[in-house]
């Protein structure tokens, strides 16, 4: 066998492959064998026919053409093996030539996974800012534990704001109920501005029992372009009031909100908390910046088939997380105006699938260069950690014993390390 290759652009190579009459013969022996199994003589058992006799009793036509299957799939494997060719989808395969038992050419056009020159990964702009928490903030988060511990109890008077009310209600625009504008027994605090402006102040004043209408008009910049700017009628019927009793802020709130015995040591918590989760997200931004920042200093070809995949994989996480809202991909298109889903595969989701790439290549070369690895205790630690997390998920349990799933477990922590030292790199 003997390989030429082409290369006909960053990501994608021609290779010309012949194969020999001693291949050839190889591969016919081969196909002989497969379809002997199947030939049915009289006096022997199938599967135990001998291939002289087996010969003679299978279709040429059927013989040549699976002898010639085999001879491609051996010569394409054979030759990306010995060109190191990092094939990342089925080659495209033509034949040139063929003669049965003398000669085979081949050409096989396939994306490959492209060389990456990385840019100077060592000279980034990179800089963390510097965090702070307000009073205000910290105020804020007592503010949520103190309406987690209050005290809510039914009255018999008209609702005002701070109470908690049950309710049931329904949306109406020109007389027909739209979607998602309806519910039961929903539970809602007034003045929480959960709700379009007007709706939780068209409750005050309201007695349990009562029915009554609150008419509306959505926002212009609301996210349903069905909505924009309606005009709308909400039937509500209020079902329960509670009052909602805060407990003041005092050493005994702050015994009953945690491990504290003061409010000095409460509210000391909750600012080291804010701080902890600010700066991890300052460090996430700065990974994320450097990681585009490498990318746009360095020469990064996308492979399409890699580019297809991941387009794939975005859509399908965003129309789970649409659902998750309660929302539709039709309904986002219509938000955003795009025209069509297509245009929105083409733009945005492309753009996205086309960074995540780009990502994935440079990072991946720089594990290299920097001699990064993810070690088996590691793996196993973040496996274990998988594991605690799912406990109760027998299931999801099973699926960390599968070898893909590992191999997707290895593959993020190794992307982890590489980010960690990237950072560790330009780190000011």
């Amino acid at each position: 066998m003997n390989s030429t290759i082409k290369n006909i652009s960053d990501t994608k190579v021609l290779m010309t492959i012949t194969v020999s009459a001693e291949e050839l013969a190889i591969a016919e022996q081969v196909a002989l064998t497969k379809l002997a199994r199947d030939v049915k003589v009289a006096g022997f058992r199938k599967g135990k026919v001998p291939l002289a006799v087996a010969s003679k009793n299978i279709d040429p036509m059927v013989l040549q053409e699976e002898s010639l299957n085999n001879a491609i799939s051996k010569a394409v494997a054979d030759a990306f093996l010995h060109d190191e060719v990092r094939a990342l989808d089925r080659p495209e395969v033509e034949i040139k030539k063929y003669v049965p038992g003398e000669t085979l050419e081949i050409t096989a056009e396939v994306e490959v996974m492209p060389k990456v020159e990385l840019g100077n990964y060592k000279k980034l702009k990179a800089e963390v800012k510097k965090t702070s928490v307000s009073d205000d903030e910290v105020n804020e988060v007592i503010e949520r534990m103190r309406r987690g511990l209050s005290d809510r109890q039914s009255v018999d008077r008209p609702a005002k704001d701070g109470d908690e009310t049950i309710i049931d209600f329904v949306g109406k625009k020109d007389g027909v109920a739209f979607e998602g504008g309806s519910a039961a027994d929903y539970r809602l605090e007034l003045g929480s501005n959960q709700f379009i402006p007007g709706f939780e102040a068209g409750i005050v004043g309201h007695k349990i029992g009562e029915a009554f209408d609150i008419d509306l008009t959505f926002p212009d910049d609301y996210m349903s372009s069905d909505l924009k700017g309606a005009k709308v009628v909400f039937t509500v019927t209020l079902k329960d009031i509670k009052e909602v009793a805060l407990p003041e802020v005092t050493d005994e709130f702050a015994a009953k909100a945690g491990p504290f015995t003061t409010v000095k040591e409460l509210k000391d918590d909750v600012k080291c908390e804010l701080t902890t989760q600010k700066d991890n997200e300052e460090i996430e931004k700065l990974k994320e910046d450097l990681v585009n920042q490498l990318v746009a200093a360095s020469k990064v070809p996308t492979p399409e088939v890699l580019v297809a995949d991941q387009a794939k994989s975005i859509e399908q996480d965003f129309e789970s997380n649409l659902m998750y809202q309660g929302l539709t991909v039709d309904q986002y298109l219509q938000n955003k105006g795009f025209g069509s889903i297509e245009k929105w595969r083409e733009t945005e989701v492309r753009d996205a699938a086309v960074k995540r790439v780009q990502a994935a290549l440079v990072l991946g070369e720089l594990s290299k260069v920097e001699k990064i690895e993810a070690n088996e205790a590691e793996l196993e630690a973040n496996l274990e950690r998988y594991r605690r997390q799912y406990a109760k998920n027998p299931d999801a349990l099973k699926r960390f014993e599968q070898p893909e799933v590992r191999r997707d477990v290895a593959n993020r922590l190794l992307t982890e390390k590489t980010v960690d030292r990237l950072v560790e790199l330009n780190k000011k």
